[in-house]
């Protein structure tokens, strides 16, 4: 505790740039913030500060001490108040986002099971797709598809999606089922963009990657308008697994090509580092994330 409270004393000093505010704001005197410095110092073997009668300034060994310091002390006062808040129960709002369609087949269905279960508790619920700033944005959990490119999120592993090749059974019949990627030329194509820019799809071959590029007869943003393009014969489209479980499953649509299928796209959810991980995001992130696992979203009947 007195090495402790030594690192309390010089991060204040550093901070406040004076001994005797530092006093001030630690509620001691300036003879204690005097001796605390002494000790710390003595302890380390190098001197954190350059004082003279008028100024007090961070040596070099100083600041690189003052960064460690102060993200320890973070981490440590973060540990504590997450051990209170696992005591408490879940209330006040909780922010969760998820990809649009994904979100209201998947995740909408679980907070509303969560809602039921603390009373508490109320939610706002964001279906975008696109990526938003968790902090930036006040948002709690996010789910997401796809890898992740930032390290300052916890991420917490709950699934996968395959890309599928679909078209109906009567446009199959028309035109026939390709084979290979390569034939997808000969045939229209139903391009829904999502986050893509790029007329190609991917797959895998041998073990390498594979892009085929497409020429699309129809493109649209709104997968529900390329669902039904597909479903009424317009052409061949590529959709994640999830989206076509139901059209599948009832006869309207027909995976092709699944032994070419690129790599999988993990789902995950999403949570800050920096944030504070409170009684209602912890809760959450328990309770969805086993069901999530639970499903195998890559299962597709045909």
């Amino acid at each position: 505790m007195d090495k402790l409270r030594s690192i309390q004393t010089f991060v204040e000093i550093a901070e406040r740039g004076s001994l005797t505010a530092a006093a001030a704001a630690l509620d001691t005197s300036l003879p204690t913030v005097v001796r605390k410095l002494a000790e710390l110092e003595s302890t380390l073997g190098v001197r954190l500060f350059n004082r003279t009668t008028r100024r007090i300034r961070l040596t070099d060994e100083g600041h690189r001490y003052l960064t460690i310091c102060k993200t320890a002390l973070g981490q440590l006062e973060e540990a504590e108040e997450a051990l209170f808040e696992s005591k408490a129960k879940p209330t006040g709002k909780l922010v969760v986002t998820a990809p649009s369609l994904f979100g209201r087949l998947h995740v909408a269905p679980l907070v509303m099971r969560f809602l039921r279960m603390h009373p508490e508790l109320n939610t706002e619920l964001l279906l975008l797709d696109r990526s938003i700033d968790l902090i930036e944005e006040g948002v709690d959990v996010a789910v997401r598809i796809g890898h992740l490119a930032d390290s300052t999120l916890h991420a917490v592993p709950v699934g996968a999606l395959q890309r599928v090749i679909c078209a109906s059974p009567g446009y199959l019949k028309e035109h026939g089922t390709p084979r290979h990627p390569s034939q997808l030329e000969q045939h229209a194509a139903i391009r829904f963009t999502g986050r893509s820019v790029l007329s190609e799809w991917k797959f895998r071959e041998d073990g390498r990657d594979l892009n085929v590029r497409i020429a699309p007869r129809i493109t649209t943003n709104s997968v529900d308008a390329a669902l039904n393009a597909c479903r009424d014969g317009m052409g061949i489209g590529a959709f994640l697994s999830y989206m076509v479980q139901a059209p599948v499953r009832a006869g309207e649509l027909r995976p092709i090509l699944r032994k070419f299928e690129a790599e999988a796209l993990p789902i995950t959810m999403l949570y800050p580092h920096a944030k504070l991980v409170s009684a209602r995001v912890r809760a959450f992130i328990d309770f969805a994330a086993p069901l999530l696992r639970a499903q195998n979203f890559t299962k597709l009947q045909g």
